[in-house]
């Protein structure tokens, strides 16, 4: 565990930032760098180290301006319990040394859960924000963290309107809940013309519009040799219609290496496939794209932004208003070439923008903190 700021040296309230792998650090990049503005606040960033890739998570907080983190648990990896445990004994300590007026975890991944039950325990104000979000599949780890962080979190801030509504549901009190609009599309606004300056398509021979993006990693799509094998085989099928590039996952690329179905990628017409990017490199891709094929979380918000069909392989998503509003489909391996052919051929439906996805977000939950302090204080 290592400290960079002393408890002494906090002569402000002090907002603990949560952060475990790269998206939690895109949700607190914005948020990070409005609080500095706000008088009377000192924004501590608290890496758990449940996911680190030193060379990239370098990279990452050089592009978004971010410090080295402030307080680093260094957990590591481990199992769902090992990590939620871990996460927590160590935070717990941090918890009564510094004190923290007020906790905010984001996402759902373990680390989200852990500070949350480390921080209520010791009755510390926790908030979540990116809350409210439910694919209603419990076979999900991110979905048991959902539910448990949003149960006992005191403050609960929402991308959308439906994640309001399924909290409501859920029987959690009105005041408890503020819609605050999608923090991604801050981190996406923060980089735009950084990322539009790129083009990182040229380095495969593509142009802009002229290519579809691929992204794959999740156990249901690349656990299970039968599914692997049926998705290359349709990616290779849409491959003669639009160029494909696919930046592949670790996960992803070590399953398509023990089942030898790496070979039909590297055997299809016009398949591109590439090691994972960075952040400013991938949106650069996704801007330029015709269409997405993923079973990601965040890139169905951002191509609903950016008015991008997005084909997600994945048979529910905790992101229904990018359906309902936006861009996204729910597609199969079975019809994912359908869905393609439909984009190419026009009749795609258009979205829309959710309202408070504007790039306002993170000036919204630094009003909302503001609030709390204020009536924590009188």
């Amino acid at each position: 565990m290592k400290f960079i700021k002393e408890s002494f040296k906090y002569p402000m309230k002090k907002i603990h930032l949560i952060a475990a792998a790269r998206p939690n650090f895109m949700k607190i990049a914005p948020l990070y760098h409005e609080l500095v503005q706000r008088k009377g606040i000192d924004p501590v960033i608290v890496h758990t180290g449940q996911h680190y890739d030193l060379n990239m998570s370098d990279v990452f907080f050089k592009d978004f301006d971010l410090p080295e983190p402030h307080i680093h648990l260094n957990v590591g990896s481990g199992t769902h319990a090992e990590q939620t445990g871990h996460v927590m004994m160590a935070y717990e300590k941090v918890l009564m040394e510094e004190k923290p007026d007020l906790v905010v975890v984001v996402g759902d991944v373990n680390s989200t859960i852990a500070a949350t039950l480390a921080a209520v325990k010791l009755g510390i104000k926790t908030a979540h924000l990116e809350a409210g979000l439910r694919s209603f599949d419990r076979t999900m780890p991110e979905e048991i963290n959902r539910i448990v962080t949003d149960s006992i979190a005191d403050f609960l801030w929402t991308p959308s309107v439906d994640g309001d509504e399924n909290l409501i549901k859920a029987g959690i009190a009105k005041e408890k809940v503020t819609c605050v609009g999608n923090i991604m599309i801050d981190s996406l606004e923060m980089l735009r013309s950084k990322i539009e300056n790129l083009n990182i398509s040229g380095s495969f021979g593509l142009s802009r519009g002229s290519y579809g993006l691929v992204t794959l990693h999740r156990p249901s799509n690349v656990d299970t040799p039968e599914i692997l094998e049926k998705l290359c085989t349709a990616l290779s099928a849409i491959s003669l219609k639009i160029p494909l590039i696919f930046p592949v996952h670790p996960r992803t690329l070590a399953q398509l290496k023990e089942t030898g179905l790496e070979s039909i990628l590297q055997m299809a017409n016009d398949i591109h496939l590439t090691d994972p990017l960075g952040y400013k490199d991938f949106m650069n891709l996704v801007m330029g794209s015709r269409l997405l094929i993923t079973d990601s979380g965040g890139v169905q918000e951002e191509t609903t932004y950016l008015g991008i069909p997005c084909l997600t392989l994945r048979s529910n998503t905790e992101r229904p208003i990018t359906i309902t509003q936006g861009t996204n489909l729910l597609c199969s391996h079975e019809n994912i070439s359908r869905r393609v052919d439909h984009v190419l051929e026009g009749t795609f439906s258009k979205g829309r923008k959710p309202a408070l996805w504007d790039g306002h977000t993170a000036s919204r939950v630094a009003d909302c903190i503001q609030r709390v302090l204020s009536r924590e204080s009188g």
